[in-house]
């Protein structure tokens, strides 16, 4: 069989589950996110201007000056909950290619920027720091969507939905449960059998929006039914 023949019949018989809409770009947030997600939210100076700004979790305490990318940054409070009237929401810029988690607080029509991070870099080490190990070696690539992927054994024919296994099926019901809560998401799978072994050999991608995967719940569902698809 050729590769044109292979990627036709693999293309033609994957089974692709969509649900319809764009994918997430801002989410409004706990309080509470900030610490899951590593961070302190501190109130100081930044370039000398009175405002709310954030640090890696624990490094900084009252009183400390230090300076990043050029910027002088003196810290006045570690703060412990929300500043009074004002809300937490974040969004994915795309700059360049990479994603951007951006945080505001927001109070009306004012918008306080307080962090503007790798989004891939502070995702995994999110998914490190709560032991999402699932998502960690699944993750292949973060935009406005992150690409999960998890593969075993060699290709094949892939299976029609009539003849998946309990397992595969229950991944994929669990899959689109997770989609709808986040608003949007894609599952393709090509459930190619068991070897000779026993052990299942299929190919999955999924994408799920990545501002929803910075929502302890969802992560923690996304990691348990990708261990589980096994």
């Amino acid at each position: 069989m050729s590769v044109l023949e292979l990627r036709e019949l693999q293309a033609l018989n994957t089974l692709v589950f969509e649900t319809l809409g764009q994918p997430e770009k801002e989410r409004e947030f706990k309080f509470k996110s900030l610490k899951k997600w590593g961070l302190d939210l501190i109130l100081g100076k930044k370039g000398g201007k009175s405002t709310y700004f954030v640090a890696e979790y624990g490094k900084r305490k009252s009183g400390d000056i230090y300076e990043e990318s050029g910027v002088k940054y003196e810290v006045d409070e570690i703060l412990y909950e929300m500043p009074k009237n004002k809300r937490l929401f974040a969004h994915i810029e795309m700059e360049d290619g990479r994603a951007y988690l951006v945080g505001q607080l927001r109070e009306g029509n004012e918008n306080i920027e307080i962090l503007r991070l790798p989004a891939a870099s502070l995702l995994l080490a999110y998914f490190k720091k709560h032991r999402l190990h699932h998502l960690i070696e699944a993750t292949r690539n973060v935009g406005t969507a992150t690409e999960l992927i998890k593969q075993r054994g060699q290709e094949g024919k892939p299976y029609p939905f009539s003849k998946l296994p309990n397992v595969a099926r229950r991944f994929l019901r669990e899959a689109k449960k997770i989609e709808r809560e986040a608003g949007f998401g894609r599952v393709a799978l090509a459930y190619y059998g068991e070897n000779k072994d026993g052990d299942a050999r299929f190919r999955v991608s999924w994408l799920l929006p990545t501002i929803a995967l910075f929502e302890i719940d969802i992560a923690e569902k996304a990691d348990k039914i990708l261990g589980a698809f096994k």
